[in-house]
């Protein structure tokens, strides 16, 4: 993917490029400290991916994504959280928190490589392990082989987690981390929503005026009560979940 950072802070710029630099199938076009000098080069329309700085002199980031052709995805980056919403109506792919940590960059781009289909394997035809159809885990000392589509949410408690599955009546609790859940979960298909809660996107009925995520009911008529079933996605996690939102809306 080509793409073009334009951030008013020389380091955020050398940062970015560094990010850039060691991501395979990334391709940087451009760099600008200055925002009108970056616009005409946006407007020609040959980056499928901006980073771009939201808080700028002369133009600031806002302004400069309602010039954004429809064939370029943004992704936001600021040390202004507040802007979040913002972003959201702007049809954002993601918004990254300044200081940027490289992990959360990488989500970004993978990201853009669903938006775009422009997986590496697909770029780069190569032997490799598949997305799993299914995880397994420890419940009551033994080995239990979970399917992915049977996945609603998982919730977190301390050290233990508790995965609730279609057509089971309770959650199933196993010993594990919320970190570490989140890596063994395809990406493509979980997002994590809070601090305590990962979801099934395929699950989600729908979302409130007050971000809260309604997941199917599928287990409830199992027993799971309304509870379970009812997210409230947190602050840190917002921009994340409106530019899926916004992706799926498009």
């Amino acid at each position: 993917m080509t793409c073009i950072i334009v951030d008013d802070e020389p380091l955020a710029v050398r940062l970015l490029e560094s990010f850039v630099e060691k991501t395979p199938d990334l391709e940087l076009l451009s760099s600008y400290t200055d925002s009108v000098e970056a616009a005409a080069a946006i407007k020609e329309g040959r980056a499928q991916l901006l980073f771009l700085d939201i808080q700028m002199p002369d133009l600031d980031g806002m302004e400069l994504a309602r010039i954004v052709p429809p064939q370029t995805r943004i992704i936001f980056t600021t040390a202004f959280k507040e802007y979040a919403f913002e972003s959201y109506e702007v049809f954002a792919l993601d918004f990254l928190l300044k200081p940027i940590r490289y992990s959360k960059f990488l989500a970004a781009v993978e990201k853009a490589r669903q938006w775009f289909g422009t997986a590496p394997s697909a770029l780069h035809p190569s032997p490799s392990t598949p997305s799993p159809t299914s995880v397994f885990i420890r419940v009551d000392g033994e080995l239990r082989q979970l399917p992915i589509e049977q996945i609603v949410c998982v919730s977190g408690m301390k050290d233990y987690v508790m995965f609730y599955i279609e057509g089971e009546r309770r959650p199933l609790i196993t010993h594990m981390t919320m970190k570490a859940v989140e890596e063994m979960l395809p990406s493509d298909r979980f997002m994590r929503v809070s601090r305590s809660h990962i979801v099934a996107l395929e699950h989600i009925r729908k979302v409130d005026r007050n971000d809260c995520i309604y997941l199917d009911g599928e287990s409830q008529r199992q027993g799971v009560t309304d509870a379970d079933l009812v997210i409230h996605v947190t602050e840190a996690y917002l921009p994340a979940f409106r530019a899926y939102l916004a992706q799926r809306m498009k």
